[in-house]
């Protein structure tokens, strides 16, 4: 492993998840992670998933009957294979291929996305991670049709991104049978705009669509809240 840039490793709890420079995390993974809260009996893909972190943490929380973790960039496959070698972890797959070809073997219940925020032109590019940041190689609508292949009927597709790409996802959703039925902004606090949305889902699903109470990351104090402390591990 000391072929790849930046190699280190996060300790989640007594998990150690392996990361590189190119393939790091934030909070928006453990948002996300919670936010979708597969149940046991689920099947569950993570699309776009880097160094696996959100696999990682629903494995670890929720303990699905099975994750594959899916990444275009052989190093970010890498780095969740070792990950689940040095901890043992069971049902558990890295699989290092394209979205925008992939299917799945057998159709899931869940799949969860954290994309590339930024489109193409948009933004400062990062020289590290400017896959991971912007639409090079995927874009919303390809994540879309990605899950339309591999959902059953009536699974769900959970993603998060800025709240600006709102209707580019709700868009993407509808355009590929995918009814959005689920949204939850998240900020700073009460007086700060959002900086993320997750939005949920569902294959077949009818036209409803419930909005949350929002999230909010900070304390007075400047502290983490205690719902953000909730969804770390």
């Amino acid at each position: 492993m000391s072929d790849i840039k930046g190699h280190s490793v996060e300790m989640l709890g007594g998990t150690g998840l392996h990361i590189s420079a190119s393939h790091r995390f934030g909070t928006d993974a453990f948002l996300l992670a919670d936010f979708a809260a597969p149940r046991h009996k689920d099947t569950v893909i993570d699309l776009c998933s880097g160094c696996g972190i959100v696999a990682v943490v629903m494995k670890l929380r929720f303990a699905p009957k099975s994750v594959t973790a899916v990444e275009i960039e052989r190093e970010g496959t890498e780095l969740t294979n070792i990950t689940i070698q040095e901890n043992g972890l069971q049902d558990f797959a890295a699989v290092c291929a394209d979205l925008r070809e992939w299917k799945a073997e057998r159709e899931v219940d869940l799949i969860t996305c954290n994309p590339p925020y930024f489109a193409e032109s948009a933004g400062y590019r990062s020289q590290t991670a400017a896959t991971a940041r912007h639409e090079l190689l995927c874009s919303i609508e390809d994540v879309c049709s990605a899950a339309k292949r591999s959902l059953k009927f009536g699974g769900r597709l959970c993603i998060c991104n800025r709240p600006e790409r709102l209707a580019d996802i709700i868009c993407a959703m509808r355009a590929n049978g995918i009814e959005p039925k689920r949204a939850r902004f998240v900020s700073k606090n009460a007086d700060t705009p959002p900086w993320l949305v997750l939005v949920e889902g569902r294959k077949g699903g009818k036209a409803f669509l419930t909005v949350e109470k929002s999230l909010y990351t900070t304390a007075e104090d400047g502290s983490f809240s205690d719902e953000l402390r909730r969804v770390y591990l």
